[in-house]
């Protein structure tokens, strides 16, 4: 057995970390590289791309960390104070932007790769990796936002199901689309995933909502204040209602049960693309995806992911850019896509997905994105306080703290980060 196999084995039993460690004595290069992935076919398909580099590399090896997500971010930032970052590693989209204003990463324009991704990657994630006018980060995937149903249970409740962006519901045609399913039986008709804890879901997934409203988490033209954007009439008024749907017990903010959907306790589910294969598996047929509603004048999704950056550390920068050209490939976007759902990063790969090409039972992402309803999030380093502040005052409004308050709590602390930083000032 060769050193690769046994540590794909040993990786196959390790559920906190596991190491890969590249074969082949006469490596000239060896790449370090983390990803965030616990036990899991995602993993598995890391660690055989990673497979797959080595055996057809005679001059570069990889070697692989894959790491739970639950406190990856602390070992990336307690990896970085030590200065032991890996070459390449994967980090939530919008952590880009603080890691690019504090140089834990380098821009990626003069490397292959960057030049690549910049003609052949989605906007989204153009978008989301750019800071500064510089492209510091590559994904093999996109995310989108939208609501899965029980066609069964919404058809005998009398709901319409819209088929498209345009004939999405509004706030009325959705909350009289509760109303109804709550007086035929169903007990929580909206899943939103609260099961998933106060953490990133919570800016990701509810954001969209304060969006669709006309708010937002800061004010994006200058990005100096969250004041009157994030705490104003329009955030209100989608906070409120958010707070409703619970009052009103459309909501259940306690659920520990990630299946209430599959289990028909809801029948509709507020979460990502990343659910499809569970819950595919559970309604069969009876499973329909729906369209983000236009709870304002306009419909909002969330969009851009994880993602891979080089650290500023890494010694080996042109073997870095064939590793990240190598994940970037159709045929590794497709893989990994395969198994966690996600919007392919590339049209090409699009095209060739069974999920998101013509015809295909998650299409409906494809067109929230080609008619401007898909949104990245705040681009500047100040987004992990953002998404602090709005996680809490979401979470004391659920549990029935003053709308208000809450907001502008969230407000201060935010422009308060922003004022100590200088505005964050490009370094």
């Amino acid at each position: 057995m060769n050193l690769f196999n046994a540590n794909a084995r040993r990786c196959g039993a390790a559920l906190v970390a596991c190491t890969l460690a590249a074969s082949g004595a006469h490596a000239e290069t060896l790449v370090s590289m983390w990803v965030h992935a616990g036990p899991g076919p995602e993993r598995d398909v890391y660690i055989a791309s990673v497979r797959a580099f080595n055996e057809a590399s005679p001059d570069i090896k990889i070697k692989l960390l894959t790491l739970p997500e639950g406190k990856y971010n602390d070992q990336v930032n307690a990896a970085a104070l030590a200065n032991k970052l890996p070459c390449i590693l994967d980090f939530d989209g919008p952590n880009v932007y603080n890691y690019a204003w504090s140089k834990k990463i380098v821009p990626l324009d003069d490397l292959p790769v960057g030049k690549t991704a910049k003609a052949e990657m989605l906007p989204t994630l153009v978008r989301q990796g750019t800071y500064n006018g510089k492209l510091y980060s590559v994904g093999q995937y996109d995310s989108s936002l939208a609501l899965w149903g029980n066609a069964k249970t919404l058809t005998a409740a009398g709901v319409r199901i819209p088929t498209g962006v345009d004939d999405a519901w509004t706030l009325a045609e959705f909350e009289d689309a509760l109303k109804r399913l709550k007086a035929a039986g169903v007990a929580y008709p909206l899943d939103m995933k609260f099961n998933y804890g106060i953490g990133e879901w919570v800016s990701y997934g509810f954001s969209p909502l304060l969006q669709s409203f006309g708010g937002d988490l800061i004010d994006r033209k200058t990005y100096r204040s969250a004041k009157g954007v994030l705490n104003g009439p329009e955030a209100v008024k989608a906070l409120t209602t958010l707070q409703s749907w619970v009052k009103q017990g459309y909501v259940n903010p306690a659920t520990k049960n990630d299946g209430d959907f599959a289990q028909g306790k809801s029948a509709i589910s507020w979460v990502g693309h990343w659910a499809y294969n569970d819950y595919r598996k559970a309604l069969g047929d009876d499973l329909v995806l729906i369209p983000m509603p236009k709870f304002g004048a306009r419909a909002v999704t969330g969009a851009g992911s994880w993602n891979f950056g080089i650290s500023k550390s890494c010694e080996t920068l042109p073997a870095a850019s064939k590793v990240l050209e190598h994940l970037m490939s159709k045929a590794e976007i497709l893989k990994v896509t395969a198994v966690n759902g996600a919007v392919p990063a590339t049209r090409a790969a699009q095209a060739e997905s069974p999920n998101y090409g013509p015809g295909g039972p998650l299409r409906l992402a494809i067109e929230q994105a080609n008619k401007g309803v898909s949104r990245v999030r705040p681009e500047t380093p100040a987004y992990p306080v953002i998404s602090a502040a709005f996680v809490e005052a979401v979470n004391n409004i659920v549990g029935g703290g003053s709308v208000q308050k809450e907001l502008d709590k969230a407000v201060r602390k935010i422009d308060q980060d922003i004022e100590d930083n200088n505005g964050y000032p490009v370094l």
